[in-house]
């Protein structure tokens, strides 16, 4: 299968010229409407054939004209190569053009990673939150990657000893008898400039929580070995950032309300669902040898969903989530069929209780629309 042609606009005096990747021009072949209002809006353009073997042009986010670039151009700077600067207006400039140190994958509102770059460097706690699967855990990664800093992972949704995680253990040993280790999050937070990701934070256990509290208030920040009185403490070092994923709402089963006291700990950044040209966008940099128009089918498809789901009166209690499309185009990269990557990722997260006015069946027909036709012009 033939990669797509994607061009981005470049303006040269008055005119706009359209240019692939490898430097090959397409000026000619696009309309002038076409390109200026694509240089306007930021996008690049997209080579796409319809049902009747027609070639038309169509604008499609930079990210997938990125991913096209990235298969020919040289990797992009290290993350060691980052410094963070001392001085208060140097700081602000960093802040200002921080959006360069996000990675061509992670699609985020500009001012948003902005926001979550300032919060780290100032060493506030962030609490990314958001709908599953939208990529909170990703942007946490990300700023760690970006930031170049030590880092340190702890699932607290998986976590059955949250004492044991968070703290550490008594053993006995026949030679030395009783003795305390200490975990591996005690390491974490004596790590100065260290970024703590603490991944699923509403799946925590309460006694998580209630360890959690002195270690995230901005005027204590120390860990408590022991609730006794007189028992050691560990300082939290200087620089170390905390940064907690959750998913907020009545919807998510297996989560808890946060305290409110712990929340107020954090400054919380929520992280928005994609759109489907945007999600699109995502697929085609992560997946570039995959054919673009079915990648967007799977974009539209997780939007129609979503978009669904968001209704007053909702047919499906959730949409499809950008992990899901993501596994689906993984899939498509490996051979599976769109029908084949539905029914094995999309169809068993929906209840096929009611037959034909279940949850299960109101998505089947979405996604057999794009089965059955090969695109989505009837359905945009």
């Amino acid at each position: 299968m033939n990669k797509p042609i994607v061009v981005k606009v470049v303006k040269s005096g008055v005119r706009f010229n359209a240019v692939d990747s490898q430097g090959n021009k397409y000026t000619g072949q696009i309309t002038t409407g076409c390109r200026k209002k694509a240089y306007a809006n930021g996008n690049a353009i997209e080579q796409r054939t319809n049902k009747s073997g027609n070639v038309y042009w169509r604008q499609v986010p930079m990210s997938v004209y990125e991913a096209t670039e990235s298969a020919v151009s040289m990797p992009a700077a290290s993350p060691s190569e980052v410094v963070i600067p001392d001085g208060h207006e140097e700081m602000v400039d960093f802040i200002k053009n921080s959006y360069g140190l996000k990675p061509k994958g992670l699609i985020m509102n500009p001012l948003k990673w902005k926001y979550l770059i300032r919060s780290a460097v100032r060493g506030k706690n962030i609490m990314m939150t958001g709908q599953a699967g939208c990529g909170k855990t990703l942007a946490a990664k990300s700023l760690v990657n970006a930031l170049d800093r030590p880092n340190f992972y702890f699932n607290l949704g998986a976590t059955q000893d949250p004492r044991a995680t968070l703290i550490g253990n008594v053993h006995f040993d026949k030679s030395k008898g009783t003795y305390f280790s200490e975990s591996l999050f005690v390491k974490a937070i004596q790590t100065p400039n260290a970024v703590i990701l603490m991944d699923e934070l509403t799946r925590a256990h309460p006694d998580a929580w209630n360890i959690l509290m002195t270690v995230l208030d901005q005027g204590q920040r120390y860990l408590r070995l022991d609730e006794a009185d007189g028992q050691n403490t560990i300082k939290v070092a200087d620089g170390v950032c905390f940064v907690a994923t959750a998913n907020i709402g009545n919807e998510y089963t297996a989560t808890r309300q946060l305290d409110k006291a712990l929340l107020d700990r954090f400054t919380v950044i929520e992280m928005d669902l994609l759109t489907d040209e945007e999600e699109h966008g995502l697929l085609a940099y992560l997946f570039p040898t995959v054919d673009s128009a079915m990648l967007h089918n799977v974009a539209k498809i997780a939007f129609m969903t979503r978009s669904e789901a968001a209704t007053d009166n909702p047919r499906i209690s959730s949409g499809v989530s950008t992990r899901t499309s993501v596994e689906i185009a993984g899939l498509l990269f490996d051979g599976f069929s769109l029908e084949e990557s539905a029914d094995i990722t999309i169809y068993p997260q929906y209840d096929a209780d009611g037959g034909v006015d279940s949850e299960r069946t109101f998505v089947k027909q979405i996604v057999q629309k794009f089965i059955d036709d090969g695109s989505n012009d009837d359905l945009v």
